[in-house]
């Protein structure tokens, strides 16, 4: 028996794999790349705005002795989509891993004081049509290839609602995302993987500047009380992704540490 490499195959179980993790140059992306470079894939990472952010990171996973490379497209537009399919192809044969992380952000900054209205439609064209055409893009490539892995992001509210502006519209975003999941998994099965990870209170950069009211909120409504980490969204993501989980498709997996039901406050 070949212990080392038994070892090695489980410390980095995604050795030889491609994966390429949309919307990584900062937060939770940044995590999820870091984490499936660590566990041995071949990682680029994505982002739009932030090219400091994403070479940066890329910089400092490749000084780290991990394999990285970064893509600056916007994926709300079908230029931007294609850009990115174009340039990861330019550099890999294959993709092993996709993981559709990518969202925008209309809580913060400038984007905080748009109408309802603007609001929604950039959340669809990020998350919803970003999400929807990469995939069965992607998709129709990892079949062809009769292997691959493609994670979405969700959230665990969407199962259940949540009251005012902000629920409405991310109950709507990221519960079409986990319903296009199931039909995708279904469509690519068996070759292909899909699954969607929803995750609960995530401390980002919102839950850092969040009001005593979320902060309570967000420790309350966990069973295991308290803040997610980007560190557990990322964790999970390298289970879906890794072989141990190859007969899970079509999943949604939670990532909230137990949602507390009861009297949800609004």
């Amino acid at each position: 028996m070949n212990t080392s490499a038994n070892l090695s195959s489980l410390s980095q179980p995604l050795t030889g794999r491609v994966a390429v993790v949309t919307g990584s140059s900062s937060g939770i992306g940044a995590e999820i790349a870091g984490t499936l470079a660590r566990a041995g894939a071949s990682v680029v990472v994505h982002g739009h705005r932030g090219e400091s952010r994403a070479r940066e990171l890329t910089e400092a996973l490749v000084g780290g002795g991990l394999t990285a490379s970064y893509v600056i497209a916007d994926i709300s537009t079908t230029e931007g989509r294609a850009q990115l399919l174009s340039e990861v192809e330019a550099r890999h044969p294959r993709v092993d891993i996709w993981v559709n992380n990518a969202g925008a952000d209309v809580l913060t900054g400038a984007a905080a004081k748009w109408s309802f209205e603007e609001k929604l439609a950039r959340l669809w064209q990020v998350d919803v049509e970003g999400t929807i055409l990469l995939s069965r893009a992607v998709g129709r490539c990892m079949k062809e290839h009769k292997q691959g892995v493609i994670v979405n992001i969700g959230w665990d509210q969407a199962e259940h609602g949540m009251a005012g502006d902000s629920g409405e519209m991310f109950t709507a975003i990221k519960g079409s995302i986990m319903a296009f999941t199931r039909s995708l998994a279904q469509s690519l099965a068996p070759e292909v993987r899909v699954n969607c990870v929803a995750p609960g209170w995530i401390k980002t950069s919102w839950g850092d500047d969040a009001s005593e009211y979320w902060q309570q909120r967000a420790i309350e409504e966990s069973l295991r009380a308290r803040w997610g980490t980007p560190a557990d969204v990322a964790q999970a993501i390298l289970y879906l992704v890794s072989p141990a989980a190859d007969f899970i498709t079509g999943h949604t997996l939670p990532v909230n540490g137990g949602f507390r039901f009861g009297d949800l406050r609004t």
